[in-house]
C-alpha cells in the first residue's frame, strides 16, 4: 500500500496542501552540522528541497570566505563582474565561486535576485499581512509569523529559511571576537538590524520592480519591514518548525481522507 514519490504529485489538491503543510522541518534538520559520510535526512514532506542554485552558491561561497569581510553588503562591488556572474547563472551554466571571487560582488548578486524576482520571495499578497504584525509584541507576534510562512509556496518557504539561516550566521560575526591563541578576529559589523535595513525591502515589496511608485515607501512601512525581517532573522529556527500538536493534527486529517499518504510518510520517516 505505499506509494512513490512520484504519485504524491497525483493527489487531490486538499491532500497536496496538507502535506505542505508539513513543509517546516523538524528540529535536528536545522542544524547546519553535517555528519560525514551521511546522507542528508529528509523531511515528511516528500517535495524535494527548493532552494534556487544561486541562492544556495551565493550563501555557501561568503558563509566560506566572507563572515570576516567589513562591511559585507555595504562596500560597493564591480558591477561589470556582478553582471558576467548573473548571466551565467541565467544561462544555466555550472557557475563555480571559489576564494578568487570577490565577496561584494557575490553579495551584491545575491542582493540584486531578491530585489529582481518577478514574484518577491514573501509573496505581495501578503505584504500588508507580514506588515502588520510589526505593531505586535512577543508570543502573540511570532505565532502570527508562524502562520503566514504556513502560507507561503515551498520554494519560497525552502528560500526564506535558507537567507534567513544565512543571514543569522553572518550576525553571529558582526563583532570582534579572538581566537584560541588570542589573536583579534575582525567582525563584519552587519547586525541583524544593518542586515535586515539591506534585505528587507528586496523580500518585502509592495510594488513589482520598474512599477510607478516602486520603491517609494513611507517611513512607516520602511520601519515596519526593518522589524519584520529582524524578528524572522532572531526567530528563524523555532518559527520553521512544525510544533508536535500541529504536526498530530495534519497527519490526523490525512488519515481521515489519504491513509496511503500516511503509512508512506511512516516508511520514510
Amino acid at each position: 500500500g505505499a506509494m512513490s514519490v512520484d504519485s504524491i504529485t497525483d493527489l487531490s489538491d486538499n491532500a497536496s496542501k496538507l502535506l505542505e503543510a508539513l513543509q517546516l522541518s523538524h528540529p535536528h534538520e536545522l542544524d547546519p552540522r553535517r555528519i560525514p559520510g551521511k546522507k542528508k535526512t529528509l523531511s515528511l514532506n516528500p517535495i524535494t528541497w527548493q532552494v534556487p542554485r544561486i541562492v544556495e552558491r551565493c550563501c555557501t561561497h561568503i558563509e566560506t570566505h566572507g563572515l570576516q569581510t567589513v562591511g559585507i553588503f555595504r562596500v560597493g562591488s564591480s558591477k561589470k563582474r556582478v553582471q558576467q556572474l548573473r548571466e551565467e547563472f541565467d544561462q544555466g551554466m555550472d557557475v563555480f565561486l571559489d576564494e578568487h571571487q570577490s565577496v561584494h560582488d557575490v553579495a551584491a548578486l545575491l542582493k540584486e535576485f531578491f530585489r529582481d524576482m518577478p514574484d518577491s520571495l514573501i509573496p505581495r499578497e501578503l505584504y500588508g499581512a507580514f506588515l502588520s504584525t510589526a505593531t505586535m509584541e512577543g508570543p502573540a507576534q511570532l505565532d502570527a509569523l508562524q502562520l503566514l510562512l504556513f502560507l507561503l509556496p515551498p520554494c519560497h518557504s525552502d528560500t526564506l529559511r535558507r537567507l534567513l539561516s544565512f543571514l543569522g550566521e553572518v550576525a553571529r560575526h558582526a563583532e570582534h571576537s579572538w581566537d584560541p591563541d588570542g589573536r583579534e578576529i575582525p567582525g563584519n559589523k552587519m547586525t541583524v538590524s544593518n542586515l535586515a535595513t539591506v534585505f528587507g525591502p528586496n523580500i518585502l515589496q509592495k510594488e513589482k520592480p520598474g512599477e510607478k511608485d516602486a520603491g517609494a515607501l513611507n517611513f512607516e512601512d520602511s520601519a515596519a519591514i526593518i522589524l519584520v525581517l529582524q524578528r524572522l532573522i532572531e526567530h528563524h529556527q523555532s518559527l520553521f518548525m512544525v510544533s508536535p500538536e500541529m504536526q498530530c493534527d495534519v497527519l490526523r486529517r490525512l488519515f481521515q481522507t489519504d491513509p496511503d499518504v500516511i503509512d508512506h510518510l511512516l516508511r520514510r520517516k
